[in-house]
């Protein structure tokens, strides 16, 4: 039997994040991923980094705070992931969404975002593909973007180089308590004694909270993103649209499994484009629906023309780890001591990991207290599970 101060389950972003700021404490962790690292959410999403995006308030808070760590990460980590703070543009799709997108502007001016509204003209000036039709849009210079992999691997290694050890292929099939505590994790390949266990699985985090008895309020919400053949530099930072904000903004119920699409449009540095994107309750379906990849594609013409000329190479599809309310889950369960979900960030994983990291590890150093750096963000306002 192996042992370790913390186990973490799931091998993304937020995972592997967590097990960095872990073994940084000097805690002997195991992070243990089911499959390959990075072989769910955090591999098929896009690389926005967005602060614009957020819900003014707490959303607001941990995004930016995310970005300050972000900026200096680079030199922390010691391994480039493609961070960029290149700008990014939320485009009007309707006029109906004007006074949303009007009123969420000086909302987030007021929170200090650098955010402008501009007109048609002046969203082509930093867009010039963008649709001639297309009347106004957001801009902000502080949005950025990241390589979900390379982010992912980069933390991998940072935590290895402080002791952790990484082992892919191992899934937990069970979790083992004693008097109200974990006492260690029982996998495919034996067993970890641990007083703390880390429950990072994304999409996975309920199955793995029935492991010890909670119920944690994560389905998985499908979505498909377009990889376009490689062409040259045509989009600067990133692109949502006031359709995507709307979807992201809106509750809408686990179970309504009709697709609701808006675009998100980025370029990698390879040139390859992606194009996205949709959200939709299927289970753990990853079949493509051929009407989402056509509504997509339709969507994303109508605001950037050019893209009827580039072809569709392949589609990836990943499961967001959905809450209802857009808030991620970072807290001990109160049940099992020593069990920690940190789950939940739907399609902000990229944009908070950071934070995430430094909050869950926080948490745990305090034995399930939000103290200091926690604190300084108001994480009392976190739900718990």
């Amino acid at each position: 039997m192996e042992k370790a101060e913390a186990v973490v389950i799931g091998g993304g972003v937020i995972g592997t994040s967590v097990a960095y700021r872990l073994a940084q404490q000097g805690r002997k962790t195991i992070l243990v991923e089911k499959g390959s690292m990075a072989s769910g959410a955090s591999g098929a999403c896009d690389k926005a980094v967005f602060l614009q995006s957020k819900k003014p308030g707490f959303h607001m808070e941990l995004a930016k705070a995310s970005m300050e760590i972000y900026e200096n990460l680079r030199a922390e980590l010691e391994i480039p992931f493609e961070f960029q703070q290149d700008g990014g543009m939320i485009v009007i799709q309707d006029e109906e969404h004007r006074s949303m997108i009007d009123d969420l502007v000086k909302r987030q001016q007021k929170e200090g975002v650098p955010v402008d509204l501009l007109n048609g003209d002046e969203a082509r000036k930093w867009q010039p593909e963008l649709a001639s039709d297309v009347t106004g849009a957001t801009w902000s210079e502080k949005d950025a973007e990241v390589n979900p992999l390379l982010l992912t691997h980069a933390f991998r290694q940072a935590a290895a180089r402080h002791g952790a050890i990484i082992r892919t292929n191992t899934e937990v099939t069970d979790i083992e308590t004693e008097h109200g505590s974990v006492s260690g994790v029982i996998t495919n390949n034996g067993k970890i004694a641990a007083d703390v266990v880390v429950n990072a699985a994304g999409a996975h985090a309920g199955e793995i909270g029935r492991m010890v008895g909670i119920d944690i309020p994560v389905v998985p919400r499908k979505g498909v993103i377009l990889i376009t053949e490689k062409v040259p530099r045509m989009i600067r930072g990133n692109v949502l649209c006031t359709q995507y904000i709307f979807l992201k903004h809106s509750k809408t119920e686990a179970g309504n499994d009709k697709p609701q699409i808006g675009l998100s449009l980025g370029q990698t540095h390879s040139g390859n484009l992606l194009v996205g994107g949709s959200r939709e309750f299927a289970g753990y379906d990853r079949t493509t629906n051929p009407d989402v990849v056509t509504g997509i594609a339709a969507h994303a013409v109508r605001l950037f023309p050019f893209l009827k000329h580039v072809r569709i190479i392949r589609t990836m599809v990943g499961f967001r780890p959905y809450t209802g309310d857009g808030l991620p889950i970072i807290d001990e369960a109160p049940e099992a001591k020593g069990f920690y979900t940190v789950a939940g960030h739907e399609g902000d994983g990229i944009a908070l990991a950071p934070v995430t990291g430094r909050i869950a590890a926080d948490l745990i150093e305090n034995s399930g207290s939000y103290l200091t750096f926690a604190t300084e963000l108001g994480m009392e306002r976190l739900r718990t599970v």
